[in-house]
């Protein structure tokens, strides 16, 4: 795999000859169609294949598969344009194997909203270990607030081999979240039996493979209490076969100040569960000044603590798969950034003939543009690069996994590059 940074005057035929490459390929893996226009600065992968297979007529993936003694799902990660689905075209040209070599195994999880578009998850389970639908909660009565619209999502899954997750939270049945939910658990006996009992229940009717909670804003004196929670829904779940995992906010040490970091104990929580998330994402948000989702210095910060008070094989780390839009100027506590997906971000950059720049800091992109008002906006975002610095951070410190937030935003350059990289365990 190889990433190619757009000169002035390159188009995507061009680059595509270049390398010798389909010129969907290069499209697909990059979220572009045959309408995008080459993008100065932009990051493009370029998936480089030892062995390709054009598909002659009548033949299948499943033929093919079996022709080069390879799995459909792999045929599913060489090739993003066949989107988790079956179907092929005589003359498309498949990669049945890349050049290099994995570097290790890995596990990966990914968040989505079941309002998620289904063709857009079929395209990304292939790349997942466990995928996790967001999110059941926690009603005034201490019952579980259910999920709709999880079950096709599961289903897709199961039919992509790929594991589900059970997402817990302090959401309410008002639709926002509470960490008076979370107290109101820890403080009743009775409560937390009847929660777990509905938990076990919705995995086994559901057909989840395992649970994973993630209460946050805590009140920091009700740390132990969430703990001992975490420790009496493990020794429920774990001999029914089912794993633990939590989620940690990005501490950089033990006295943190701030409620989002005081109510979650690193270690305990570490030894409570089976996995944790690293949130390593959102210093810059929706309020913030311009700047880096996940600029890499913080990213590795957190890590360095993480692994002073967890096992690196217990850690995945979160990796987020979007950016955000500010209107400039920016003032604090009143401007509002956009979220938006990186595929968004480069249409964006097209679109207003903007130059892609680089932040050698941050390791992330960023460009400026003028809208149709005349109103000046900032754009950071993640591509190839800053994907591909964040994995070989990871791989500096060998943890576990990644866990993606979320598959709702299109990022196929995040998932060529992942493929590139691991052998992605089942």
């Amino acid at each position: 795999m190889l990433i190619h940074v757009v000169k002035f005057g390159e188009t995507y035929t061009q680059i595509a000859a270049m390398y010798n490459i389909p010129l969907m390929n290069l499209l697909t893996d990059n979220g572009l169609t045959f309408d995008s226009k080459a993008v100065v600065g932009q990051a493009l992968v370029i998936s480089d294949a030892d062995i390709t297979h054009t598909a002659a007529p009548g033949e299948t993936l499943s033929s093919i598969a079996a022709r080069y003694g390879v799995s459909i799902k792999t045929l599913y990660r060489n090739n993003y344009f066949l989107g988790g689905a079956p179907d092929i075209s005589a003359g498309q040209t498949l990669n049945i194997s890349l050049s290099g070599s994995k570097t290790r195994s890995i596990q990966t999880n990914g968040y989505a909203y079941p309002f998620i578009s289904l063709k857009l998850l079929r395209e990304q389970l292939p790349f997942m270990t466990y995928q996790t639908p967001f999110t059941y909660g926690i009603s005034k009565s201490g019952n579980l607030v259910d999920l709709e619209g999880d079950t096709p999502m599961i289903n897709i899954a199961n039919q992509l081999s790929v594991k589900s997750l059970m997402h817990l939270s302090t959401l309410t049945e008002y639709g926002t979240f509470s960490s008076d939910r979370a107290t109101l658990i820890f403080d009743s006996e009775a409560l937390r039996s009847t929660l777990t009992d509905e938990i076990i229940g919705n995995i086994r009717n559901k057909g989840y493979n395992g649970l994973d909670v993630d209460f946050e804003f805590i009140d920091p004196a009700r740390k132990n209490d969430y703990v001992e929670f975490l420790e009496y829904l493990r020794g429920r779940i774990s001999p029914l076969g089912y794993p633990l995992f939590s989620a940690l906010a990005p501490k950089t040490s033990d006295d943190q100040s701030g409620v989002l970091y005081e109510g979650h104990d690193y270690a305990a929580i570490g030894a409570a569960v089976d996995k944790v998330l690293l949130m390593t994402y959102e210093w810059g948000y929706t309020y913030s000044e311009p700047m880096a989702v996940a600029p890499i210095g913080s990213v590795e910060r957190v890590i360095e603590y993480a692994i002073t008070r967890i096992s690196p094989n217990k850690i995945f780390m979160g990796i987020p798969t979007y950016g955000y839009d500010w209107p400039l100027p920016y003032v604090k506590g009143v401007t509002k950034a956009a979220s938006l997906s990186p595929v968004r971000a480069v249409q964006i950059a097209e679109r207003y003939g903007a130059v892609i720049n680089y932040d050698e800091t941050a390791q992330t992109p960023w460009f400026e543009y003028r809208d149709e008002n005349g109103m000046l906006h900032e754009v950071w975002f993640e591509d190839a690069r800053s994907i591909a610095a964040k994995y070989n951070l990871a791989d500096r410190y060998n943890l576990f996994g990644f866990g993606y937030w979320s598959l709702d935003r299109k990022f196929p350059q995040n998932l060529v590059i992942l493929n590139s990289k691991y052998e992605i365990a089942q």
